[in-house]
Formats: structure tokens, C-alpha cells, sequence
């Protein structure tokens, strides 16, 4: 099919802006398209007309319009993190041979929202659908470990620190210092705190703007674990973890 010339034209106009050149007056783009200023004022006031680029009034400078943020947004609305996940979750089971779950965080708790069974089955408490507390899990560390501190401090105001086996940490001063242990690791462990005979390591999963949406674990009983094995996990996940972040455009400028 032959290409539209002026739509070709009005979509490489759009791309001449990036982060070193945010802004261009109509001489720098008719040199840079090699067409006349009439014939780039014409796509420009087009473009201008549908609110994908802007005109500041002073300057007189073009830059591009909020309706691509707009539709920016719904590109990133309609990615299905689970959809996007399970075939890394699947890896990662493979690989490790043991039970793999991703949780997202709804209000104080975490929920799974898929999980892949290990050969030998670890953990009897998860399950999709089901939440978990995110101070006695390795999931719920990874989800809240790099919030800012007043949402923080909000989500764990009048937290109930459960006490679920006994391992679990049961007071704010405590959680807040493991939390710092995850964002300096960049990795967040539980160590039987949610249940008994089951360890767990965690790596959160972040969007474009940079916020964790996600996390990602494997579970193992604590009979077949030792620090070489935890290492190693730690590693697959961290492996799987950034390609995912990667698919919901996190590091893409």
C-alpha cells in the first residue's frame, strides 16, 4: 500500500521532538523536514487543530500537544501486567522448580493475581485472588519499600502488624527498618514470617513513570534452602523482573 505523504510528514514532525529538543520554532523544522515554511505551517496547524502540538504564544516555539500524553495513557492502561508477566513467571518456575507468584498491592494488603506452581508445592497459603499482609511478606515489602514517606507513613497508620508465625515482625519501628534493607539490597525477603517452613524472596516490578506495580516471588520450603540457593533465585528474579519493567516501558525515555 502507498504510503500518505502529509500523514508520513505530520508523524515525522512529531518525532524531531525528544528530550534534548523539546521545543522548535518553524524555520528549525522546515530545515530539519527539508520543506517550505508554508507547507510545514500547514501540517502544524493541522496537528495544532487535534491538540498533538502546541504553540507558545511568546515564543511563538512549537511544542507537542497533552493529547499524545493522553493517548500515551491509554497504550499504558491496556497492558495487562499479568498478561505480560506469566510467560516470565513461567520461566522462572522452570528454571528454579519452585512455586513463583505475582502480587499487586490493593489498599494494605497484597493480592495474587497469578502463581505457577513449583515442581514440589511449598506454600499451601497462596492462592489467586487471596491477600497477603504486606508486612510478613517478601511480596509486601517489595511493594511498599519505595513509597515516599508521607504515603508510607499513611499506609501503615493503625497497621495491624499481625503476628503470623514466630518470625513475623510485629511493630512499625522494625518493618521500616527492613523496608531501608530492601531498597538498599533491592531485593525483600521473608523468612518464614508469613509460614512456618516457607522462605521467600521478592523483586518489585515497575511501570514507565517508575512506580512499583508489581512484585514478583519464589517459594521454597526452608528444608531445600541455603544462601547459595537464595542467591540464585534472587538472580533469576532480578533477571525476569527487569525485562518485565522493561515491557511496561519503565527506562524508556
Amino acid at each position: 500500500m502507498p504510503i500518505i505523504q502529509s500523514v508520513d510528514r505530520a508523524l515525522k514532525i512529531l518525532d524531531l521532538f525528544n528530550e534534548y529538543e523539546t521545543e522548535l520554532k518553524i524555520t528549525e523544522i522546515s530545515e530539519k523536514m527539508n520543506l517550505h515554511k508554508s507547507t510545514v505551517h500547514s501540517l502544524l496547524k493541522t496537528l495544532q487543530a487535534h491538540r498533538y502540538i502546541e504553540q507558545d504564544q511568546k515564543s511563538g516555539k512549537y511544542r507537542l500537544g497533552m493529547k499524545l500524553f493522553e493517548r500515551g495513557n491509554l497504550v499504558v492502561q491496556t497492558i495487562d501486567i499479568a498478561t505480560v508477566a506469566k510467560p516470565h513467571l513461567n520461566t522462572i518456575s522452570k528454571e528454579t522448580q519452585q512455586t513463583v507468584h505475582l502480587v499487586i498491592l490493593d489498599g494494605k494488603e497484597g493480592v495474587y493475581i497469578d502463581k505457577v506452581e513449583g515442581v514440589t508445592t511449598s506454600s499451601l497459603y497462596s492462592r489467586i485472588g487471596r491477600r497477603i499482609p504486606i508486612h510478613c511478606s517478601a511480596v509486601g515489602k517489595a511493594l511498599v519499600a519505595y513509597k515516599a514517606s508521607g504515603e508510607l507513613d499513611s499506609l501503615l497508620d493503625d497497621y495491624d502488624f499481625e503476628k503470623r508465625t514466630e518470625y513475623t515482625i510485629t511493630d512499625k519501628e522494625a518493618y521500616l527498618r527492613e523496608l531501608a534493607e530492601v531498597r538498599e539490597q533491592g531485593y525483600a525477603h521473608d523468612n518464614q514470617e508469613n509460614e512456618q517452613g516457607v522462605n521467600c524472596v521478592a523483586i518489585p516490578i515497575q511501570n514507565y513513570a517508575g512506580d512499583v506495580v508489581a512484585a514478583m516471588s519464589i517459594s521454597s520450603p526452608v528444608m531445600r534452602y541455603n544462601d547459595e540457593e537464595m542467591s540464585k533465585h534472587i538472580s533469576i528474579l532480578k533477571r525476569e523482573a527487569g525485562i518485565i519493567s522493561k515491557k511496561l516501558g519503565y527506562g524508556i525515555h
